[in-house]
């Protein structure tokens, strides 16, 4: 069987899109894992399904790279919004999207008949221990010293919708991620693993982020993860609340904006091209 499918990416984070309106892809997961592997195949973080959706525009349904099922991601989901509105989906440059994590809407920037960019309402941040999950006690855990990854850590975690561990440090640079992601990402505190942001502060409402994506590993961007990191550095004294906050990631930039009920992602959405594979 063969199908179309579009490669797009939001600040390097990408993903392989199936267009699911009219026909549903069987059996994702393995998909996944084929078609994610770098050098050997399409490459990317992962597949995302555009699913027709009773509630909302479209509902979008993403697996990791080790075919996991992810509930959110927020470079993710501005693509989608892309791909409806270049595809002659969308009468105006505003969509709701529908996730495991709930509906969310998108407002798009479009620069001639195409969208380059969307700030998405994510909703609010979670800090409820039980929900986010982690195994640790108390209402919610913000800067607080615990035993994780082997050593001891300052953590802040907050749910945007999947489970985030935030970890400020003084240079995110020198850090081996590749030996120390999986440790955060597997530890028993976390139950459903976790995606882990290393953050350095660089200025006023100015972050650097490195991050490693539970299913993926280090990935290019993560807007969740950006979003988290907004949220901790707001709640940790380190930015503002309600004030536009530069993330740098390794594919981009993204600007969040927390404003303690909800949060704002804002960043590009690029197609890099389509193709065909057989599956």
């Amino acid at each position: 069987m063969q199908r179309a499918f579009t490669k797009m990416h939001g600040c390097g984070n990408d993903y392989i899109y199936f267009d699911c309106l009219a026909e549903s892809l069987p059996d994702p997961s393995p998909i996944a894992v084929r078609l994610s592997r770098r050098h050997f195949s399409v490459g990317g973080d992962g597949i995302v399904l555009i699913e027709p959706s009773q509630n909302a525009d479209a509902f979008m349904r993403m697996y990791n790279a080790d075919g996991s099922q992810g509930k959110m991601c927020g470079n993710a989901i501005r693509c989608v919004g892309k791909y409806l509105y270049d595809h002659g989906l969308l009468s105006h440059p505003a969509c709701d999207i529908e996730t495991l994590s709930g509906i969310k809407h998108l407002e798009l920037t479009v620069e001639n008949g195409r969208a380059v960019a969307a700030q998405v309402d994510m909703g609010p941040a979670e800090l409820d221990p039980q929900r986010i999950p982690v195994r640790l006690p108390g209402d919610k855990v913000v800067c607080r010293q615990t035993q994780v990854a082997g050593d001891k850590y300052v953590i802040t975690c907050v749910s945007m919708g999947n489970p985030h561990c935030v970890v400020f440090t003084e240079d995110v640079e020198s850090l081996d991620l590749a030996a120390l992601g999986p440790r955060f990402e597997c530890d028993p505190i976390f139950p459903e693993r976790v995606n882990t942001e290393f953050v350095q502060v660089l200025g006023v409402n100015h972050l650097r982020m490195r991050v490693w994506e539970r299913g993926s590993g280090e990935t290019w961007a993560c807007g969740t993860g950006a979003c988290a990191s907004a949220v901790a550095a707001c709640l940790t004294g380190r930015c503002a609340t309600g004030e536009d906050i530069r993330v740098e990631l390794i594919g981009g930039v993204l600007t969040i904006r927390y404003t303690g009920k909800t949060v704002y992602m804002t960043g590009p959405a690029e197609t890099a091209f389509e193709g065909v594979v057989e599956l």
